[in-house]
């Protein structure tokens, strides 16, 4: 079998060596490939793991999301494993030392926006928690998408999470961060009809 060979473009979805389909995006990395094969899509049900894609996200804000899953190890290392209760706790001196750490993306407004979630996934816990308050917005409808061209990049859910986060404090959490922030924990799933992790969520069917 050749490298790669794509199935009918009705599909959009291109068959790897190992035979099996997956989107365009995820064809060709090896890193991405092992994202999308054993987490995009598993749904996230802890805090700590929900406040770090939800950092992520923030960080990829204009970027590809290759860059961030390259510095993922740097991430974690540089804000504590994403702990909420430590990275609420930094201080100026904490923005700085980030700013000069290459191993991440170096941004200050996303460094502060780190800390100003960390902060609110904490003061969040006194009305349920981070969890159940972004799963509350989990739509009764997933998308059918037959190619990437079909996939929204926000939704009637997303715009909904999105105020409601910036309404208990959180910021760098626009619709479209939202909706990749649902894609990737399982709230939604928008695999390729065609793709072999479609309905791996265990969400829907």
């Amino acid at each position: 079998m050749d490298w790669m060979t794509e199935i009918p473009p009705a599909s959009g979805a291109i068959v790897g060596p190992d035979g099996l389909a997956r989107p365009r995006w995820a064809a060709v990395d090896p890193m991405l490939r092992d994202y999308y094969d054993t987490e995009w899509g598993i749904p996230v049900r802890f805090e700590h793991a929900l406040f770090e894609r939800i950092s992520l996200e923030a960080f990829q804000s204009g970027l590809s999301w290759a860059i961030i899953l390259r510095k993922r190890p740097g991430f974690r290392a540089a804000f504590a494993d994403f702990d909420p209760d430590r990275v609420a706790a930094f201080d100026e001196d904490d923005v700085e030392r980030l700013l000069s750490d290459a191993a991440i993306v170096r941004n200050r407004l996303k460094i502060r926006a780190t800390i100003t979630n960390a902060q609110a996934t904490v003061a969040l816990r006194e009305q349920g928690g981070l969890v159940d308050f972004v799963w509350g917005f989990q739509p009764n409808e997933t998308p059918q998408p037959r190619t990437q061209a079909d996939v929204p990049t926000s939704s009637e859910a997303s715009v909904s999470l999105a105020k409601a986060l910036k309404k208990v404090g959180f910021v760098f959490v626009g619709p479209t961060t939202m909706f990749a922030l649902m894609e990737a924990i399982g709230m939604i799933d928008t695999h390729l009809l065609d793709s072999h992790r479609r309905g791996s969520s265990g969400v829907w069917g």
